[in-house]
């Protein structure tokens, strides 16, 4: 397994790969951790938990450089992750036992309650994107229902899977409760199946969810997927521009446009459809690309040269039927995996980029007639994962967000993922939630308990 750096495609270090008795090793070793861990209290839980988040806060700087060499993000956007890591370890540290606290129900017995009870060990299939927190927002809730951690982490961030078991073991948790699995992806399907592997979760694109889904279904295990996303972002006529406007920029180019829920689709009525164009391609042609450990830099690049072209095949399909190109549109001549800011206007169904999910620095401009043709281009999707919608009308955007298919809608900002809420999707953004209570529910055992 090798860690290339995407600013310039020089290679950062190889990592030796775990072999077949490697794997069931590791497994067995985590399944006996978790035997013990299972008994622990919620006390002893928490303390370790924000331990975890203070190792986080005191090696910011190791882990946000780390971020930045392996995958190009950018250095303000790597220490942000980092601290969001360490708050929601601090957020399931002190509300975990209450989350999972014992449900009294009246029945005609004695007493009945319901019990959340862990389940053993969860293997997280893990994306490059947001390398520290994906794998976070899922151990920290794990880890504290009194599971076990197994990871499968992107193969182009191998140095950010074990700095992140290493994150748990310099915190005081006990040796083999999270462990990294180096391995390739064709090597998955025989850890789903190992018998000590209780339930998977997954972060990704729809072709691995699908895959993974299926391997567990066959073993009657357990997912919750987290897939793609082409959230809608809303601009109605009576959006207030400018604060709508510099929100958009940052909804579509956090993380160099490189988010599941990053604004992808400008849906703008046509009255606002000119001054929405002119000032989000100002603010995006001015944002500075370049070194993402520059503390200038806005846009780094993309995490591979052939994601980068990916997204220029797209580019050019939907000029090529018909889409007007506004800013941008072609890969940056420079070493590295950088594509230039980019405006695509009058954006139709049938086009790339209205239908498929865009992972890079492209903003899809569709205009629309009005509200009502907003919530249908909206829903015109085989993705609901997030979406914005922008008006000063807070009753019509609340009884707007109802009908916009989606897991979240944010009125009046850009979509975030929060812990203190629940995050996933719907349609072929996948199942199930991560976050808020219903994501620390997802890996338990839900038990009746019923006394005569």
């Amino acid at each position: 397994m090798r860690a290339f750096n995407p600013a310039t495609n020089e290679l950062i270090k190889e990592y030796q790969n775990h072999s077949t008795d490697e794997i069931s090793t590791i497994i067995d070793q985590t399944h006996t951790t978790w035997i013990s861990w299972k008994k622990t209290d919620f006390e002893h839980r928490r303390i370790l938990m924000h331990r975890a988040a203070q190792v986080l806060r005191d090696n910011l700087e190791e882990y946000a450089t780390l971020m930045s060499l392996e995958m190009g993000k950018v250095i303000s956007g790597a220490r942000a992750e980092v601290e969001k890591c360490a708050w929601v370890c601090d957020y399931y540290a002190d509300n975990a036992e209450n989350f999972l606290a014992d449900e009294l129900v009246e029945t005609n017995a004695s007493k009945s309650f319901i019990s959340y009870e862990p389940i053993g060990i969860v293997l997280a299939v893990m994306p490059w994107n947001f390398p520290f927190w994906q794998v976070f927002r899922f151990a920290a809730p794990a880890l504290m229902a009194g599971n076990a951690g197994v990871l499968k982490h992107a193969s182009n961030v191998p140095g950010c899977a074990l700095a992140i078991e290493d994150v748990f073991l310099k915190a005081g948790f006990p040796e083999h409760l999270f462990r990294t699995l180096m391995i390739p992806a064709s090597d998955v399907e025989p850890v789903i199946t190992n018998k000590h592997i209780r339930a998977v979760t997954l972060t990704g694109s729809e072709a691995a969810g699908m895959q993974v889904a299926s391997i567990a279904g066959r073993e009657l295990k357990k997912t919750v997927l987290e897939l793609g996303g082409s959230d809608p972002y809303i601009v109605l006529e009576d959006a207030n521009i400018d604060v709508c406007v510099h929100a958009a920029a940052q909804a579509r180019m956090i993380n160099t446009g490189q988010s599941c829920i990053a604004a992808k689709r400008f849906i703008v009525v046509e009255s606002m459809a000119a001054e929405f164009e002119a000032k989000q391609t100002a603010i995006m042609a001015n944002m500075i690309v370049g070194d993402p450990l520059d503390e200038q830099t806005q846009v780094g690049p993309m995490a591979r040269i052939d994601l980068r072209d990916e997204l220029h095949a797209q580019v050019l399909s939907t000029l090529k039927a018909g889409g007007r190109l506004v800013l941008g549109g072609k890969p940056i001549n420079r070493p590295g995996a950088y594509y230039e800011s980019t405006v695509v206007a009058d954006v139709k169904s049938g086009m790339s980029l209205y239908h498929e999910e865009t992972f890079g620095p492209v903003s899809a401009i569709i205009p629309v007639k009005n509200a009502d043709e907003a919530i249908l281009v909206a829903n015109d999707s085989d993705f609901g994962l997030g979406g914005s919608l922008w008006t000063q009308d807070l009753v019509k955007g609340e009884a707007m967000a109802r009908q916009i298919e989606s897991g979240a809608v944010f009125v009046n900002g850009m979509t975030v993922s929060d812990p203190r809420l629940p995050f996933g999707g719907v349609k072929r953004s996948g199942y199930g939630r991560e976050l808020s209570y219903f994501g620390i529910r997802e890996f338990v055992n839900i038990k009746s308990i019923w006394i005569a």
